[in-house]
């Protein structure tokens, strides 16, 4: 994902959250807390958030992908954890929902769980000998594969280098048009093998794979990702507590750049972190996934 090649391979099998200290630090969770995880994965950040506010306090986990729902009913089985299949972006009817109007935090981390990317069926993966769905939740909106095989090569081209900032998107966009003129494009692996050749390869060590922008702008459009943030940037905060703590973790300039916007720019909310905090060397030698990680954090103002 975004900007990680071996994130796009089958090799990654266990879930590592990510900053998971600083984030635990920046939200500074007490007993009896409520606190939001408004992108559930695997829960590894939730597990911890729950231990921390313990019996008296309550997680409330979302997320759009009902595999990840339905895994954590039984992973987080015994603890404080209410857990939602929503858009973040709709946290404000899911609180209401559960009569609790105002929360003491909460925690957007915006990557690919390791389980989405083990999945070989969803396409995530640029090895995967499957169709490149890139949904989220595949019970809704249009599969990547059927977007790739019926936008025009204009539109292709705007749609690579607007979510993928990739230079040769129209090269891109010329080929899967030429491509598909012969048979349809549908598998993630055929993909993936189609942008490698016509992406020129750098010289030194390549950190990450020439599909990856491809993949990620594809993976944006699909799920609507962009306009999800930027519509829980505006909402999230009517959500919290004076005090409480907003944390996002970014993955790409796209999505950090609308963080850092709103953190700066909401009367609402005060930015607590000046620059975003980066994964210590350690942690990006233990999981490489966090190398392009960056956390922001926010706190609601007194008034």
């Amino acid at each position: 994902m975004e900007c990680f090649l071996h994130a796009m391979t089958d090799a990654v099998a266990v879930h590592v959250p990510v900053l998971l200290d600083e984030v635990i630090r920046g939200l500074d969770p007490r007993p009896g807390a409520v606190i939001v995880d408004g992108t559930l994965g695997a829960g590894g950040h939730a597990r911890e958030l729950a231990a921390r506010v313990g019996p008296r306090g309550r997680i409330v986990a979302l997320d759009l992908d009902p595999s990840a729902v339905a895994a954590a009913e039984s992973r987080l089985a015994g603890l404080p954890v209410v857990v939602v299949h929503a858009n973040f972006c709709d946290l404000p009817e899911v609180l209401a929902q559960l009569d609790t109007p105002l929360v003491d935090g909460v925690l957007l981390d915006l990557g690919l769980s390791s389980e989405q990317l083990a999945d070989s069926s969803r396409g995530f993966s640029f090895t995967a000998n499957a169709p490149v769905d890139l949904r989220f939740d595949p019970s809704s909106g249009e599969p990547a594969w059927r977007l790739l095989n019926r936008l025009s090569a204009a539109h292709l081209a705007e749609l690579i280098w607007t979510y993928g900032e990739e230079r040769y998107s129209r090269r891109i966009a010329q080929a899967i048009v030429e491509r598909r003129r012969r048979s349809p494009i549908v598998l993630a692996c055929e993909l993936a093998e189609l942008v490698r050749g016509c992406v020129p390869a750098r010289r030194g060590k390549q950190r990450i794979d020439p599909a990856t922008r491809t993949f990620q702008a594809l993976r944006i459009a699909v799920n609507r990702e962009l306009k999800s943030l930027e519509i829980a940037l505006r909402r999230i905060p009517q959500c919290l507590r004076a005090g409480a703590r907003f944390a996002v973790i970014s993955f790409h300039s796209l999505e950090d750049r609308r963080v850092k916007e709103a953190f700066r720019g909401d009367p609402r909310l005060e930015a607590v972190t000046a620059k975003p905090i980066r994964p210590a060397e350690e942690e990006v030698a233990r999981n490489p996934r966090a190398r392009s990680a960056k956390l922001r954090i926010a706190a609601r103002r007194q008034c």
